[in-house]
């Protein structure tokens, strides 16, 4: 099996999180990293989601994706095209003998520290999963206390976005619905005052009886 990256762009609706992972575990394929956030538009978050599948099982679930009401666009990145990035945060012994070797660790990648204990140093990291890996096996002899990391977000290098010219638009319902076909209100008849009253428009003058 290979790894897979998948970008999908998805309406923010309640639910739709829920139905896209539900869809990938009922082909049996474990989900490795799932990112999902707000995107330039407010009605529409992207997902990012990192599998381990064959090629043509990734294409059978691609199209069974393509298939849902809020699924409006699915992308697979390529690594050489893309930018990805995990966030990192890790808790790690530092006693007076051992932290100058952890802050030389931090600036050796790059990383920097968000909190300060008499005994800990907390380290926040950003990068791809292989620097991160790095950086941990750097800092595990000196004990690893606490660990959480986020899933990878990517987004493809160069001028075009996911989103042109393929984002189809979202349905926003009026603020008012009216059912049927729309009313047309009569205006009130002016009255006017004629010397003598002529026929109604469209009828013939009732000419009297002469005797």
């Amino acid at each position: 099996m290979s790894k897979h990256t998948l970008s999908i762009l998805v309406e923010n609706k309640h639910g739709v999180l829920a139905r896209v992972a539900a869809l990938i575990s009922r082909r049996g394929f474990n989900i490795d990293s799932l990112a999902v956030g707000p995107t330039e538009h407010p009605e529409v978050s992207r997902m990012t989601i990192a599998v381990s599948v064959d090629e043509q099982p990734l294409e059978q679930i691609t199209k069974q994706l393509n298939k849902l009401v809020n699924v409006i666009k699915i992308v697979e990145l390529e690594p050489s095209q893309t930018v990805q990035r995990e966030l990192l945060l890790v808790k790690v012994k530092a006693d007076t003998l051992t932290r100058g070797q952890v802050l030389e660790t931090v600036q050796l990648f790059r990383a920097k520290v968000v909190d300060v204990a008499p005994d800990a140093i907390t380290i926040e990291a950003t990068g791809n999963p292989e620097k991160l890996e790095a950086m941990l096996r750097v800092l595990e002899p000196f004990g690893v206390r606490e660990l959480v990391q986020s899933g990878m977000v990517a987004i493809g290098r160069g001028s075009r976005s996911i989103s042109d010219r393929t984002l189809r638009p979202v349905p926003v319902p009026p603020p008012h619905v009216q059912s049927g076909p729309p009313t047309v209100q009569a205006r009130p008849a002016e009255r006017t005052h004629h010397p003598v009253p002529g026929p109604p428009p469209g009828r013939a003058a009732a000419v009297p009886n002469q005797h």
